[in-house]
């Protein structure tokens, strides 16, 4: 946790200056919103762009890839975003380490974890999370991310501890996790998000297995965040732009799954409406979007446990502290 508060920090003190500078003048019906990451896992967020829902609110969002949650929350603390969707463990790290300037947690878009179980051999009838598991070696995620944390959670609930029953590699990069995957050997399992676990698997070389997010239940895994200056200055954008995702979930929930994926097409370059329309399926499966953008007490109970279990956090966080439900229940 402290290795992660201290990179936000020296990002922060990088970027400002530079912002300072910056001449331009933004118009204001744009929202700069910076994305951890690019995946269909976010697709309420892309169709509310793509299918106008935003322009509908009087909304243009300027979409920027953080390319890390460190590097998203240090984009919103400097003030070159104007919203932030990553994981909210980043803004509980914060909390936890006496931060009184942070920003909050004003929506949810997902919850659950978003990524599934591939393993090298056929077991689709037989896999047990626990005995499949033992004695293995699972390429598990980047160590502190949330997608490594929630499976460390999973597998010691199935009393397994890495480096005595499980091997759990935590130091390979997202970016690298599949191709390490594939050379390495020694490798049994690799946690995959859509699309790439479905191509994998269509590729012939791995097999679905299991669902994490399915698995470990509801728990916040992707949160819009904002400075409170921001959201007191800007409730309309704010109100605006979760009815937006609103409608956005609402169609998304109500359209057969090659219909959304067309729909996805225009943020997905490269990307067939076959492959995406199957990421979509997985996703429904698992219910791993929210109906609502409030979030709740319990599965932010179930988040602290995670970061507690994984090592990450020593103390508890209050839900009010960096949480504001205020726009959420509105479009509850």
């Amino acid at each position: 946790m402290k290795k992660i508060f201290t990179l936000i920090l020296c990002l922060v003190l990088f970027i400002t200056p530079c912002v300072m500078f910056v001449g331009c003048k933004k118009d204001s019906s744009t929202i700069t919103l910076n994305e951890v990451t690019h995946s269909v896992f976010y697709a309420p967020l892309y169709l509310a762009i793509n299918l106008g829902y935003m322009e509908e609110e009087g909304l243009t969002i300027n979409l920027e890839n953080g390319q890390g949650s460190d590097k998203s929350m240090a984009a919103l603390l400097s003030g070159n975003a104007d919203i932030a969707l990553l994981g909210a463990e980043t803004v509980i790290y914060l909390e936890a380490q006496g931060s009184t300037t942070h920003p909050m947690i004003f929506g949810q878009l997902t919850k659950r974890d978003g990524s599934f179980l591939v393993s090298k051999v056929d077991e689709k009838d037989t896999f047990n999370w626990k005995t499949s598991l033992e004695g293995k070696k699972v390429i598990a995620g980047r160590r502190g991310g949330l997608p490594a944390m929630t499976f460390q959670w999973v597998v010691n609930q199935n009393d397994l501890i890495d480096g005595q029953n499980i091997t759990l590699d935590n130091d390979t990069s997202f970016a690298m996790q599949v191709p390490v995957f594939e050379a390495d050997d020694t490798a049994d399992y690799c946690t995959m998000f859509e699309p790439t676990a479905t191509e994998f698997e269509e590729a012939g070389k791995g097999y679905i297995v299991g669902s994490v997010g399915e698995y470990s239940g509801e728990i916040p895994f992707t949160t819009f965040m904002a400075t409170p200056s921001f959201m007191k200055k800007n409730p309309d954008k704010i109100e605006g732009f979760l009815r937006a995702i609103k409608k956005a979930y609402i169609y998304l929930m109500t359209n057969d799954d090659l219909t959304v994926a067309n729909a996805l097409l225009p943020s997905f370059d490269g990307s067939s409406a076959t492959s995406l329309a199957k990421a979509i399926k997985s996703y429904k499966e698992i219910d791993a979007w929210c109906s609502s953008p409030a979030m709740t007490q319990s599965s932010f109970n179930k988040l602290l446990e995670v970061l507690q279990n994984a090592g990450e956090l020593d103390k508890t966080v209050s839900f009010s502290k960096v949480v504001d439900n205020t726009y959420a229940l509105k479009n509850a």
